[in-house]
């Protein structure tokens, strides 16, 4: 069997990983072990940080739909019951957008759900 030389193959990783860690300060973005660590821990934050943008949405979604409702005197607990109650099917997103952007249609709905 021939022998197979990786050096090759090993710089084309070690590349490939100090290229993912090109901004990180000191040995995190020129020695490989504190580069590979470092990029590890990066994207398990990255990870956790998708998840937290979604929370963090949610929040300014209810947030402002409770503001467009305070105006119109019913809370936004109750509003949420009312829809479903009544079949309503549209989502927090979309609700809080018609709030912002069309406040004429968002009062249509309320007195829909009232």
């Amino acid at each position: 069997m021939a022998r197979v030389k990786r050096g090759v193959t090993s710089h084309k990783k070690h590349k490939k990983l100090l290229n993912l860690t090109k901004g990180y300060q000191g040995h995190r973005s020129k020695l490989i072990r504190q580069a590979k660590e470092s990029s590890l821990h990066a994207g398990q934050y990255a990870f956790a940080g998708r998840k937290q943008r979604r929370r963090d949405m949610r929040k300014l979604w209810i947030t402002q739909m409770g503001i467009a409702l305070k105006q119109e005197g019913v809370s936004y607990s109750k509003f949420i019951s009312d829809l479903n109650t009544k079949n309503i099917t549209l989502d927090r997103k979309i609700l809080a957008e018609i709030a912002v952007k069309d406040l004429p249609t968002f009062k249509k709905i309320v007195s829909e759900v009232k």
